[in-house]
């Protein structure tokens, strides 16, 4: 079993969303004035992100994280946020030579694909699962849930989600 999961909006934030309703935290996002949005290594995860991870990669499922970053530099600050923060192992995805995140998600054809719904950037047109080809789709169960909602009311069992 494999899991493809969004890691910005999904499971990881920026710091200064702590304690903040969702709603407040998707209108920094769009305000786009913090600064702690920019700063990819201080990301925190979202609720009990880590331990719902964990219990899926427990019952034996590969994880596979996607990344909106593109920069090195960006990139290496959320693979270290989710060393930091006790992740479970999992390859970090990133898309290549102008690949778009269906692209990526195609390459492996996750078994679950769990990703938020972009409300701070424009919902579902810039989502991973909208765009990916229908024969490869109906492999994937789709999870999207509510940006900086947090992951902690899906399933503990990989087979309920």
């Amino acid at each position: 079993m494999k899991i493809l999961i969004f890691t910005e909006g999904t499971i990881l934030m920026h710091k200064n969303g702590m304690g903040l309703k969702r709603e407040e935290i998707v209108k920094q996002v769009q305000d786009n004035i913090d600064l702690s949005l920019r700063d990819y290594g201080s990301y925190i995860p979202i609720g009990n992100a880590v331990s719902k991870v964990k219990a899926w990669n427990r019952q034996g499922a590969k994880i596979f994280y996607l990344t909106s970053r593109k920069a090195a530099k960006e990139i290496d600050d959320i693979k270290n946020v989710l060393l930091e923060y006790d992740f479970p192992v999992g390859e970090l995805l990133v898309r290549k030579n102008g690949e778009e995140y269906k692209d990526v998600a195609e390459k492996i054809v996750p078994d679950i694909l769990v990703e938020d719904d972009c409300e701070s950037i424009g919902g579902e047109k810039e989502m991973t699962i909208t765009f990916i080809k229908p024969e490869i789709k109906q492999k994937i169960k789709s999870i999207v849930i509510k940006e900086f909602g947090g992951i902690d009311n899906l399933p503990d069992k990989i087979n309920e989600i």
